[in-house]
């Protein structure tokens, strides 16, 4: 379906020329209040007479363009417009005014439990939700153990709904719809709810979502998840489309509009409107913002407190010529550790047994963090230690001695090993998410980010007259 887009806000260019996966096209939604009940029903006798209601607009005028295998996040305060806008891309709500095209598939992760009786089991719901979404019986049947053993539930799947936690829900509702081979995922805010280790198995089956051309719309309040996770980002302000572009820089407008004066915001919408919120046709971002693009303009809230280390869901690949086993985080003391402090000393050691001979073999480690972020990546090929020839049934222990300097909260670590295979690097064995460390501060020094730096800060009075 060909649909125009708006002069008001006008979306952005594809890079390639295949259909987007969405496009959205001029969109408003209008509703209605009342002011009393009752005023519904002398609306419905009014026939067209007279207008017992206001109209409240939840958007106006909203475009834009989401090519396949893209992420992109929206952001926003509370009432901008932004679980509209999914429910409408979603199908469950109508547009005022404009058209949405979506092409394939569409799973949703709007409100935690949309979908689900909380009088029926858990089992009883999948298959409700999947006759919902066009699946046969037998197409359910076909998946079943494939939910429940990504929603890791246990028995609670035959108990009813209503007596779920709020992180069970979410649990159940992300392993349907990840088995749906949906074509575009939608998330509001669903992957904020539940423990480390659920929420990095969401964030890599995500990864593998997106490298096989899956496209994703991600709702949040997390300016570090969007910055980490999408590939662009749309910020709503009152039900209109504020700016588009690199998450990095759609983030320092939102906090700019946040925290700045008066004045400051007042000068920064006008640059906005004067593009359509255009990023890219911004001539100078840092001069809009009234200060350097780099620089945080807000604060950001400290991360929580994490009470105990969760222990990550594991994959692995490779072609099996070698086995990783015995893989662990050790204390300087080489005591086997999960919990370490901010600049402690550790060592990450594995062994590798190899089942077959391998040649240009090279090991290597990976900390991520529970969006999957690379924090750190080592190979041993870094410090020219490549082994020229292993032969069957050798085993070889490996050990990465590493200062963490990390902020604190919880990461996972990966191992691996590859080799030469028919003239290309191949891996033989990779670990991913293979442990978990929890990194506590060191003292009551605050920071945010990723990386410890030991900071110092002081205070020089300079004198005056």
């Amino acid at each position: 379906m060909s649909i125009a887009t708006t002069a008001e806000f006008p979306v952005d260019p594809v890079v390639d020329h295949a259909p987007p996966a969405i496009r959205v096209a001029g969109v408003s939604k209008a509703f209605h209040v009342y002011p009393n009940p009752t005023d519904r029903l002398r609306q419905a006798l009014a026939w067209g007479r007279r207008q017992y209601y206001r109209e409240f607009w939840a958007l106006r005028g909203v475009s834009l363009e989401v090519r396949r295998g893209e992420t992109l996040g929206i952001i926003g305060r509370n009432g901008s417009g932004k679980s509209t806008l999914l429910q409408i891309i979603a199908g469950t709500l109508r547009p005022t005014e404009g058209e949405v095209a979506v092409r394939g598939r569409v799973a949703a992760l709007l409100e935690l439990g949309s979908g689900f009786n909380p009088e029926f089991t858990g089992r009883e719901n999948v298959y409700l939700n999947g006759g919902i979404l066009g699946l046969q019986r037998r197409e359910i049947e076909q998946r079943f153990d494939r939910i429940a053993a990504f929603a890791e539930i246990g028995d609670f799947m035959d108990l009813p709904v209503k007596t779920y936690s709020t992180g069970m829900v979410v649990r159940l509702a992300f392993a349907v719809q990840a088995q749906l081979s949906p074509d575009v995922l939608i998330v509001d805010e669903a992957l904020a709810v539940g423990d480390e280790g659920f929420q990095r198995k969401c964030y890599a089956w995500l990864e593998r979502f997106r490298d096989t051309g899956g496209t994703v719309l991600l709702v949040t309040h997390s300016l570090q998840q969007i910055t980490q996770v999408c590939d662009r980002a749309l910020l709503l302000e009152q039900g209109e489309a504020a700016a588009i572009g690199p998450p990095k820089a759609v983030g320092d407008v939102y906090q700019k509009l946040l925290y700045g004066t008066g004045a400051q915001v007042a000068r920064l919408r006008s640059a906005l409107r004067g593009v359509g919120g255009r990023l890219d046709l911004l001539p100078n971002l840092a001069d809009a913002l009234g200060e350097s693009a780099d620089e945080p303009v807000g604060p950001e809230p400290p991360p929580g407190e994490i009470e105990e280390v969760i222990r990550p869901p594991e994959a692995r690949y490779g072609t099996g010529h070698a086995e990783i086993l015995d893989a662990e985080l050790c204390d300087e003391h080489g005591r086997k550790t999960s919990v370490v402090r901010c600049g402690q000393k550790c060592a990450w050691r594995y062994r590798v047994h190899f089942a077959a001979a391998a040649e240009g073999v090279r090991f290597g480690m990976m900390i991520k963090t529970v969006e999957g972020v690379e924090v750190a990546g080592l190979s041993s090929a870094h410090f020219g230690k490549v082994l020229e020839r292993v032969t069957v049934g050798e085993d070889v222990l490996v050990e990465f001695r590493l200062t963490l300097n990390l902020a604190p909260g919880t990461y996972f670590l990966n191992a691996g090993v590859s080799a030469m295979h028919e003239g290309e690097l191949t891996y033989l064995c990779r670990r991913v998410d293979v442990a978990a460390v929890r990194v506590l501060p060191c003292d009551a020094r605050g920071m945010t980010g990723l990386a410890f730096t030991d900071p110092q800060f002081a205070l020089r009075p300079t004198g005056g007259e």
